[in-house]
């Protein structure tokens, strides 16, 4: 009797014992695992813009992690195995394709259930890659393509942008008409996304973001594809996303009238980011790299650049945040001229400002090396 009364108590203290080192090795390995949400949707944003505008729409609904660590460039993003991991456990991932390749293989081939491509939303434009080639710029007629523009011709200051929209933007309302596909959640054809595009980013320019209007647009898809992948909160998302939209559209007007009536219209910057503010503006962006922040311009480039700063009488050469500002700090000094940062807002770099802060950052910067009344 006393035998078998044992035996039951020792198999009792041994199924708890292994319980509870199951339920170590379950703390231990979450770390391969998607964040601990408490309920909430865990969403995994693919650079930081896309963070931003989730955690706006989100609130707090979601858990939003960023796929390009704070400080990092974005760019040259590369993903674990355990990070490709981590993302099949989210419930969502908003990314934009082209941009990573990292991403964009990780999405094809370990993508959660709700798979929000922003790129249809904010319909991107061409831009060039590598400004090592020759170009034409001559004193009287300057024709910027490095600005990242489609079709624009810049001569001299002579800017027609009506169709930039500084009050009528028809063509960026045009990619409305593809928000659906942006927030279609997950993508049974998501081909795209096979694609290894490295840094030229196949024809077009990433960097939407540095458009205000076109951040809206992103966040009018995010709420309507949050909205879709959590439909008990699907008000709340897309009244959020409303707001937010409000918001970006308020600052792009703040960023065409602060520009609007300035000594110069074109501006230095270190790489070619800035596109779609020039775009939206009706400035001239002249980078001294194209769209990879890691490419070295050639002699004749530097030569190039150097004679548009004369041509102009500009006072200013833009660094950036994130990458080694030696080159333009060295021309600037050849010249004679300053330099200042204008931030491309890649990743966040302070974590005490947030994409609005910079923004109007960078608005002060433009008013100030340009000149602007």
């Amino acid at each position: 009797m006393t035998q078998r009364r044992i035996f039951p108590a020792f198999l009792a203290a041994t199924a708890l014992a292994l319980a509870s080192c199951a339920s170590d090795t379950t703390a231990q390995s979450s770390g391969t695992d998607a964040p601990v949400t408490e309920g909430k949707m865990s969403v995994y944003a693919s650079f930081y813009p896309l963070q931003y505008l989730s955690e706006q729409i989100g609130g707090d609904m979601v858990s939003v992690e960023s796929l390009t660590p704070p400080g990092a460039e974005p760019h040259d993003l590369e993903l674990s195995p355990a990070k490709v991991a981590q993302l099949e456990q989210a419930d969502a991932v908003v990314f934009l394709s082209g941009f990573q390749s990292a991403v964009d293989k990780a999405v094809a081939h370990n993508g959660p259930e709700h798979i929000i491509d922003v790129a249809p939303a904010v319909q991107l434009i061409a831009g060039e890659h590598d400004h090592d080639h020759a170009h034409d710029h001559s004193h009287d007629d300057h024709d910027h393509g490095q600005s990242g523009h489609d079709g624009h011709n810049h001569d001299g200051h002579n800017h027609d942008h009506g169709q930039s929209g500084h009050d009528d933007h028809d063509h960026a309302h045009e990619s409305r008409d593809h928000s659906d596909q942006a927030a279609s959640g997950a993508h049974d054809d998501h081909d795209h996304a096979d694609h290894d595009h490295g840094h030229d980013h196949g024809d077009q320019d990433p960097h939407f973001w540095l458009d205000p209007q076109r951040m809206a647009q992103a966040a009018t898809a995010i709420g309507q594809a949050f909205a879709k992948a959590d439909p008990e909160n699907a008000q709340t998302y897309t009244t959020n996303a409303a707001t937010v939209a409000k918001s970006m559209n308020e600052l792009a007007t703040e960023l065409v009238e602060g520009t609007k009536s300035c000594e110069h219209t074109t501006f230095v910057t270190a790489h070619d980011a800035f596109g779609y503010l020039a775009d939206r503006t009706g400035l001239t962006q002249v980078g001294i790299s194209g769209l990879d922040p890691d490419s070295s311009p050639s002699p004749a480039r530097l030569a190039e650049v150097a004679k548009v700063v004369k041509d102009q009488g500009l006072t200013t050469i833009f660094t950036e945040t994130l990458i080694d500002p030696k080159v333009s700090e060295t021309l600037a000094a050849d010249l004679g001229i300053t330099t200042a940062v204008l931030d491309p807002l890649e990743s966040q770099a302070d974590d005490s400002k947030d994409y609005m802060d910079v923004m109007r950052e960078n608005i002060a910067a433009l008013r100030k090396a340009l000149t602007c009344k």
